[in-house]
């Protein structure tokens, strides 16, 4: 398994898969932790996060340079999502407890109330985009909520995914609470399958989604999925244009680009389209791309060249289809798997940049007559994850929100995951609930107790 940084080319380090008997051998210590650590109360529970969470903002820089040398992504960025790790692990070390306390019920008996245990181990089968913040999001609900913790990350990032276990291992977790697994992706049906594998939970593409539920339906394992998304960025008429153009450079080029979250589809009314997309143009031109390790460079690497080649064959395939370069849209000259930051518009509904999720910094612009139309368009996609809408108009905003097929709508902000709030989408975006109390309810046993007369 080669660590290799996407920015030079150069191999960072190899690592060597663990075995089946290995991976059997920490699927047995997963559950035999889980036994005791299920005992163990919230406070001893949120102590050992805490700590996690202060060995987070230690080694911050740490952790994010290495980020940063196995996929590429701005060290800014890089450093500040493990500091974004640190704070859902207080989150959560402060209010499981709460989110997790027996609730009265109605019943016909003496007394009735709802108790949330924990299952077990957990699989996480994670991406590389964000290889600490997906993986934490997951770890800290489900290790407060008593299970433990296996984790399956991308093969271009096991120097991240061992350094996550290392979090909690300083922070005093016990021995085995949570454990990389180094594996290929052909040998997840097996952990799956796996008699003391209690669930599932992926973060990554729909094809990897399709095979993970395949899986965890064979096998009756609860399963939680969040795949990709084409999210659109409405501005209306009434919007701020200045403002949403803006957080339109940002939100497309997050990551440089490869967030499933991302603003990909961006629907623009036609009276103000052009004061829009000179701006959006603008500011798109004026990022800095480049080694992704100078803190003051916005673009870095896409994380292989595969999936450079596969974003500008999207590109190119929209050119034909009739699509016009405003800003990028080529592959630039020189080391490292680079792409500037490009819009292409002129677009119609069906041409690959629009009709497909796109993963790196390339934004698909299209022009419509009304709001009522942008929202026909923004719901005819197969993906249901995030969207962005702009206007002055709160109510109409909130009124045309509820009319949005996404799991989640910002109105005059970039979509984005936050502790405090739901995360998920539907249709081919996936299902089940990230983050807030929705979150920490996924993986455990919601079990109702009736009380009767002695």
């Amino acid at each position: 398994m080669l660590a290799m940084n996407p920015s030079t080319g150069e191999i960072l380090k190899e690592y060597k898969e663990h075995t089946p008997e290995e991976v059997s051998n920490k699927i047995d210590q997963s559950y035999t932790v889980f036994s005791r650590w299920k005992e163990r109360s919230f406070p001893e529970r949120a102590l050992l996060m805490h700590r996690a969470a202060q060995v987070l903002r230690d080694k911050a820089q740490e952790y994010g340079r290495l980020v940063t040398l196995e996929m590429g992504k701005p060290i800014r960025e890089a450093t500040a999502e493990v500091e974004k790790c640190a704070w859902v692990c207080e989150y959560y070390a402060d209010h499981a407890a709460s989110f997790l306390a027996d609730e009265s019920a109605q019943s016909d008996g003496k007394e009735a109330y709802v108790g949330f245990r924990p299952l077990g181990p957990v699989l996480a089968v994670m991406p590389w985009n964000f290889p600490f913040w997906q993986v934490f999001r997951f770890a800290a609900p489900a290790l407060m909520a008593g299970n433990s913790g296996l984790l399956k990350h991308a093969s271009n990032v096991p120097g991240s995914a061992l350094a996550i276990e290392e979090v909690f291992r300083l922070a005093g977790f016990p021995e085995g609470l949570f454990q990389t697994l180094l594996i290929s992706s052909a040998q997840v049906e097996a952990v799956i399958a796996h008699d003391k594998v209690m669930a599932v939970t992926l973060t990554g593409s729909e094809f990897a989604g399709q095979q993970v539920a395949q899986s965890a339906g064979r096998h009756l394992k609860k399963c939680v999925l969040e795949l990709g998304g084409s999210d659109p960025f409405i501005v209306l008429a009434d919007a701020n244009i200045e403002k949403a153009a803006t957080v339109a450079v940002k939100a497309r080029t997050i990551n440089t680009g490869q967030s499933c979250i991302a603003a990909k589809r961006f629907i623009v009314e036609e009276a103000i389209a052009d004061e829009f997309e000179r701006l959006f143009a603008q500011k798109m031109q004026g990022l800095k791309m480049g080694d992704p390790l100078d803190p003051e460079v916005e673009l870095g690497s896409i994380a292989r060249d595969n999936l450079r080649e596969e974003l500008h064959d999207q590109v190119e395939r929209s050119l034909q289809a009739g699509g016009k370069v405003v800003v990028g849209g080529f592959i630039p000259e020189g080391k490292g798997a680079f792409y500037p930051a490009t819009i292409i518009s002129g677009t119609s509904v069906s041409i690959p940049v629009f009709a497909e999720e796109t993963f790196g910094p390339v934004a698909a612009v299209i022009r419509v007559k009304s709001a009522e139309e942008a929202i026909q368009i923004a719901n005819d996609n197969r993906y249901g994850l995030g969207a962005s809408l702009w206007t002055r108009d709160l109510e109409k905003g909130k009124r045309l929100a509820a009319m949005i097929e996404s799991g989640g709508v910002f109105i005059n902000g970039m979509t984005k995951s936050d502790p405090r709030l739901p995360f998920g989408g539907i249709k081919k975006s996936g299902y089940g609930r990230e983050l807030s109390h929705y979150g920490i309810k996924e993986f455990v046993n919601i079990q109702t107790v009736w009380v009767g007369e002695p």
